[in-house]
């Protein structure tokens, strides 16, 4: 049952989420709620995997990040989402609506609900894609992304360990533009849905076996290397959910194994990695912040 899980995992967990989104649009149940009761499932069978098929047990003890990952975690979920959720929408309408072009809203309307859906999984990896890789290139929005590198192991609490000014610039860039152009809630959830399930599994610290998976989806295989301490091999794997932008410019790594270390490149530039989660907040504002 467990070897099945892991070479299934993905598998299981995007293709049963479009399943149950598909039959919850179409009997008219709460698809936020579906949604989100899914991608808790999802979490919750990696973090039961974890402990049954850890891929690293080292990365099962605490290096003093777990207080920093949990209320990362805390302010994320209970904070800065529910205020984009509801700030972001009224920004697109009241500042961005005069520059929308004039029409009916949303271009794609008359096209089938899963191309709208495919249509907006594009833009949405396309814009985190290139916001991410902004954030490894330039030093000011580096010195937000590092909390997030910061850890050295990998494990189910990293998927929420970001500083809310850098997931508030990957919320902008992706959804502000969808939003503008009228997106139906129905299709941004829907793009969810394919998605989460993704990111949710992407810490993880589970010996999967994804095969072509790794070639779709942004799988912990692949993500792996991207929080690896030498900038060589984490300036790779940038994609949020899919790495069909990280093939296409050239970013894409996939080889077996495991980093030699996790973290931060050399001494992180000053960064207090180890510094209690608000000191790590603040810290833009110190001396070291931001230098090359």
């Amino acid at each position: 049952m467990i070897n099945f899980l892991t070479r299934q995992l993905y598998l299981l967990a995007v293709g049963g989420s479009v399943a149950v989104f598909a039959a919850s649009l179409a009997w008219g149940w709460p698809l936020e709620g579906v949604v989100l009761g899914w991608s808790v499932l999802v979490l919750a069978t990696g973090v039961w995997l974890e402990r049954l098929a850890p891929f690293d047990p080292r990365w099962r003890l605490s290096n003093d990040d777990t207080g920093t990952d949990a209320t990362s975690a805390v302010v994320l979920i209970g904070v800065v989402d529910p205020l984009l959720k509801a700030v972001l929408p009224i920004v697109a309408l009241v500042l961005l609506a005069p520059l929308a072009p004039s029409g009916d809203g949303w271009f794609l309307g008359a096209a089938p609900f899963a191309l709208q859906v495919v249509a907006a999984v594009l833009w949405i990896e396309f814009s985190k894609y290139w916001s991410h890789r902004a954030h490894h290139q330039v030093a000011a929005l580096w010195w937000l992304h590092a909390l997030h590198h910061g850890s050295e192991r990998l494990y189910w609490l990293n998927n929420f360990r970001f500083h809310p000014l850098n997931h508030l610039a990957n919320a902008a860039v992706s959804l502000l533009p969808l939003l503008l152009l009228g997106v139906p809630p129905e299709v941004l959830l829907g793009a969810v849905a394919l998605t989460q399930p993704v990111v949710m599994l992407q810490h993880l610290n589970v010996r999967t076996h994804n095969g072509w998976l790794n070639h779709v989806f942004s799988t912990n295989e692949l993500h792996r290397w991207h929080h690896s301490a030498e900038p060589q091999e984490a300036n790779s794997n940038f994609g949020s959910a899919l790495v069909l932008w990280d093939q296409l410019f050239g970013t894409f790594r996939h080889q077996p194994g495991q980093p030699a270390r996790v973290g931060l490149f050399g001494d992180g530039s000053g960064y207090p990695a180890k510094a209690p989660y608000l000191q790590q907040l603040l810290s833009i504002f110190t001396p070291a912040c931001c230098r090359v």
